[in-house]
């Protein structure tokens, strides 16, 4: 089973920026789409963006869509996610999950497989 380790969460002032990292080990987690979701307490999980196995389909959901970039080292096997404009409302744990294709197309979002510990995102007004 692939395991997953998410970093780069911590405290940021509104207005700030964050780059998360998703590593793993394996060919699995090479040939397959990665994403990240988040979830605040007492909230819905909600889909935030994902990536497929090459890095050139991506997929955005409306929570950050215009403040957030997906991307993947396929050399080192990290997926990031770069965040910006942050704001309050933006807390939460971001956890990354794999997904058992390694393309997007016709894959619902919330189709993972499998998800990481998560790491906490807080941003202070």
């Amino acid at each position: 089973q692939i395991q997953l380790v998410e970093s780069g969460g911590g405290l940021v002032q509104a207005g700030g920026s964050l780059r998360l990292s998703c590593a793993a080990s394996g060919r699995a987690f090479m040939l397959s789409a990665i994403g990240w979701f988040r979830q605040a307490p007492g909230k819905e999980r909600e889909f935030v963006a994902r990536i497929g196995w090459s890095g050139r389909s991506t997929d955005y959901g409306d929570s950050m869509k215009d403040r957030c970039t997906i991307s993947r080292d396929t050399d080192k096997n990290i997926v990031y996610l770069q965040m910006t404009d942050l704001k309050p409302e933006d807390t939460a744990i971001y956890f990354c999950v794999v997904y058992e294709k390694g393309y997007l197309k016709g894959t619902p979002s919330d189709s993972y497989i499998h998800r990481g510990q998560g790491t906490q995102v807080t941003v202070s007004s």
